[in-house]
């Protein structure tokens, strides 16, 4: 049962000393989400959100997530040209804990409604490249996870594998992503600071310009590629736009092999799928995923782009990642300050994570 609204703003004055709610109302982004949340006015006249996980899942999420916001310190944050939440307080309730957080405004718009041009595009290919022109130190001095390129490699080998244990994989894809992990060419590259779980939903802009980033549970400093996969979802020429502006904020060319790692990662999504549906023992989404992967088979071999390596055939063209990932069911919205529900990532190194959490 949902925890009404005075209830959240009895825990929220109980995990922020001093404060006083002058109100309380719903604060989603519309579906069913993981956690109880709502929105807080103050009366100081400040607004803050409160959270509270509904499931193992979303607790294990907020844990991470709120390990990662200490982890960006003021100095750490004013590197960024956007917004991040701020912890204020926390409360303990019924085995979990709520958490409040500050306040940020904006609002979230979907993937396909990134216009074309410099525009929306550009600012969150700038804001893309800030996190990852980061200092690499304070990842591993939070106790967060710092990944070599040989252990993005083998995390990503490791994945390709378990879902070719389920059986349920088609060889096509099988043989096809194991030359793309064998392709040594594809995985020479420098580790980043990197969200880790970026999509349309972790970003709140006004206008054209990103104000806040969103959900940080999976910061780490890994391949810088995998922020980007969601991108190659978005209009082609608003795709080029959020390439473009990330290169040229980060003085690096986004190459093809680059290129070639994010769309393995953008293929390897619905992997991820079929491994969560297996997980949570959900078999309606394991049959939508096993659709999903006869779509892509189909899709690889209706396509002559470019190769994921030299050794395979042809990638998905944009609108046919679009069209993939617009097919995966579930909640895709997401309530306050949350990641997009239905497909959840498949951490690389959650373990990683446990002992950090508290």
């Amino acid at each position: 049962m949902a925890r009404s609204h005075l209830t959240l703003a009895a825990l929220a004055t109980s995990a922020v000393p001093g404060l006083e709610v002058s109100g309380a109302r719903s604060y989603t982004l519309g579906g069913a989400g993981e956690f109880d949340s709502a929105l807080l006015s103050g009366r100081d006249g400040g607004t803050s959100v409160i959270r509270v996980p509904t499931s193992q899942a979303a607790e294990t999420e907020q844990s991470a997530d709120l390990v990662a916001l200490r982890a960006l310190t003021t100095g750490i944050r004013s590197r960024l040209p956007f917004d991040v939440p701020t912890y204020l307080g926390q409360a303990p309730v019924g085995g979990t804990r709520a958490i409040v957080y500050d306040f940020l405004p904006g609002h979230h718009i979907d993937v396909d409604d990134i216009p074309p041009g410099d525009g929306l595009a550009g600012s969150i290919g700038h804001a893309i490249a800030a996190i990852h022109m980061l200092p690499t130190n304070f990842v591993g001095e939070a106790g967060l996870p710092v990944l070599s390129a040989a252990e993005c490699h083998t995390s990503t080998t490791a994945l390709i594998e378990s879902a070719a244990s389920t059986g349920l994989l088609p060889s096509a894809l099988r043989d096809r992503w194991r030359d793309a992990s064998a392709d040594q060419s594809l995985w020479q590259f420098q580790p980043t600071v990197v969200n880790g779980a970026l999509t349309a939903d972790s970003f709140l802009v006004e206008d054209e310009t990103v104000l806040a980033v969103l959900g940080w549970s999976a910061l780490r400093v890994g391949d810088p590629a995998r922020d980007l996969h969601w991108l190659l979802a978005m209009n082609p020429e608003a795709t080029e736009g959020a390439l473009g502006a990330y290169a040229s904020t980060r003085q690096v060319a986004t190459d093809r092999q680059f290129t070639q790692r994010a769309m393995l990662y953008a293929e390897l999504e619905v992997a991820r799928w079929l491994l969560h549906g297996r997980e949570v023992r959900d078999q309606s989404i394991v049959d939508d995923a096993v659709q999903m992967l006869d779509g892509l088979v189909d899709r690889v071999h209706s396509n002559a782009v470019t190769p994921l390596s030299t050794a395979t055939g042809p990638i998905l063209a944009i609108d046919d990642v679009e069209a993939m990932l617009d097919r995966t069911p579930g909640d895709r919205s997401s309530d306050a300050y949350g990641h997009a529900g239905g497909m959840k990532p498949v951490e690389e190194d959650q373990s990683d994570r446990n002992s950090a959490a508290e």
